[in-house]
């Protein structure tokens, strides 16, 4: 593996994984996913937190406090905040009015079929692609990334297939953790930095991106035609003639996408592209009308892609039973914990809702670190330029592809947005690989202690909104404890593999 530092980042797949801040609230109008969740199928186990007396399975008394083994006398008022994190039943995806596909069956099942075709993409070009099973095959191969690739359903629909499990290697390596897909339904803004708008566009980012398939639209549509046409047609009526090579030059898997020079510093396509916006070749030789046939087929995937993945959600755990009336449900110590997230630890304050996340973005003054031995995601602007990135593209939700606009885009980008990053939920949480944007933490214990001491003195972007909480490694140990309870059983075992 080369020993390059690289400073840009890339979106992952599906680029999750942050905590929470103080609870400063984000610019009108700044929303993020919910989601940054895994199932029992990650790699981390339930117990990281190794501080004095912390819980070492979700079943087990944790920490003592000040005041001995014992469970907390709650306020009025701290009970109304635990049950505002959970309600009778947790709500389903609301509406997103820019898909009206996004309720249907039918686009849902092809949304699960798309989800794990290899078909749309090119070749591999890193060198650590060596075939080992902790790559997708061999440089130069192509057809070989899937959005399941990185997004695992068996481990919460996140990566715990790559070499250290912290940023994922598809075609090459991206910057940031892939994120879990577990309750993505409930978003608006999306991707770490908020730079998708919705379900629907999002696949344009890991299609054309050179370390994910490094491919392209005009490929993606193609390979529809050729192989999907029949499923798509009858939900999204009838495809442009794309096996027309007088209007729709075919590509070969081995051309599309990014050509490069050299891939020891690839962050973006260094040499020539294929079949997108700007290659100066195939796509920019169509017409403008077909132009957007094209782009439409891709947003038709996103909105099939889109139906599949809001039915994609962690449930309730065991704190939504204690709070419910079944009292043995936690214990003491992890009823402790759940008192100092609504309290002292001031977690509630971003980590709120029945997702536990406010949709929002936050600067946590998070100092990236080396992860996967040789990448940092230095000077990372984050929400500064995802959501200014969001609000330029043409296929946003105000654009002609959208079927409505609610209005989740802001008009404006605040100061406070520079090295933001979306609030994760925290339902699903605990055993994921790794933590934060970054994937440079390496457990539950370390996300508690990092928030806990209020985050890194410098080393980054923009402002920090935290503080030093204070909290002693017993009421750490608690916290971790608590959120152990939050893991659900996840989505039916009929949505993990495709139709």
């Amino acid at each position: 593996m080369r020993c390059t530092h690289y400073a840009l980042a890339f979106t992952a797949c599906w680029t999750l994984a942050c905590g929470s801040s103080r609870g400063a609230p984000a610019a009108a109008g700044d929303t993020s996913t919910a989601g940054d969740t895994s199932t029992a199928g990650d790699t981390s186990t339930a117990g990281n937190a190794s501080t004095a007396g912390d819980t070492g399975s979700a079943g087990n008394a944790g920490s003592a406090g000040a005041a001995g083994d014992a469970a907390p006398a709650l306020t009025e008022a701290e009970l109304a905040l635990l049950k505002s994190l959970s309600p009778d039943t947790l709500p389903a995806a609301p509406a997103d009015v820019s898909n009206r596909f996004a309720d249907q069956p039918k686009a849902a099942t092809f949304g699960r079929r798309l989800f794990f075709e290899t078909g749309f993409s090119g070749k591999l070009v890193d060198g650590d692609d060596d075939g080992s099973p902790s790559t997708l095959g061999r440089k130069g191969d192509t057809g070989k990334v899937s959005c399941a690739g990185c997004h695992v359903p068996s481990a919460g629909f996140l990566d715990n297939r790559t070499l250290g499990q912290q940023v994922s290697l598809a075609a090459g390596w991206g910057r940031r953790k892939a994120p879990s897909l577990l309750d993505v339904g409930q978003a608006t803004l999306i991707t770490w930095d908020g730079r998708r708008d919705a379900l629907y566009n999002q696949p344009f980012g890991p299609i054309e991106s050179p370390v994910e398939m490094n491919s392209s639209r005009l490929y993606a549509a193609e390979q529809v035609f050729l192989h999907h046409r029949a499923e798509y047609e009858a939900i999204f009526g009838a495809m442009p003639p794309l096996d027309d090579a007088t209007r729709f030059p075919a590509i070969s898997a081995e051309k599309t996408g990014c050509q490069p020079s050299t891939v020891d510093t690839l962050t973006t396509c260094n040499g020539a592209q294929h079949g997108v916006p700007g290659d100066h070749a195939e796509f920019d030789g169509l017409s403008a009308a077909d132009q957007d046939l094209v782009s439409e087929v891709i947003v038709n995937v996103g909105k099939a892609l889109g139906a599949y993945e809001r039915l994609l959600s962690c449930g309730p755990g065991r704190f939504d039973q204690w709070l419910h009336g079944k009292a043995e449900a936690l214990t003491n110590s992890e009823q402790r914990g759940a008192q100092l997230f609504v309290g002292r630890g001031q977690c509630a304050g971003c980590h709120s809702g029945p997702f536990l996340s406010d949709q929002k973005f936050h600067n946590v003054g998070l100092s990236p670190t080396t992860v996967a031995v040789v990448f940092v995601d230095a000077n990372d602007d984050g929400a500064a330029a995802g959501l200014a990135t969001a609000l330029a593209d043409p296929l946003n939700t105000r654009g002609h592809f959208s079927d409505g606009d609610d209005g989740r885009l802001p008009h404006a980008v605040g100061a406070n947005m520079l090295g933001a990053f979306r609030t994760p939920t925290l339902r699903c949480s605990t055993r994921r690989p790794s933590f934060m944007h970054t994937g440079q933490l390496g457990s539950m214990k370390d996300v508690v202690s990092f928030f806990a001491r209020g985050g890194d003195p410098f080393g980054f972007p923009g402002k920090n909104e935290l503080s030093v909480l204070g909290l002693s490694a017993a009421e750490q140990g608690d916290l971790v404890a608590f959120l152990q309870t939050l893991e659900g059983p996840g989505p039916d075992a009929s949505l993990l593999a495709a139709p």
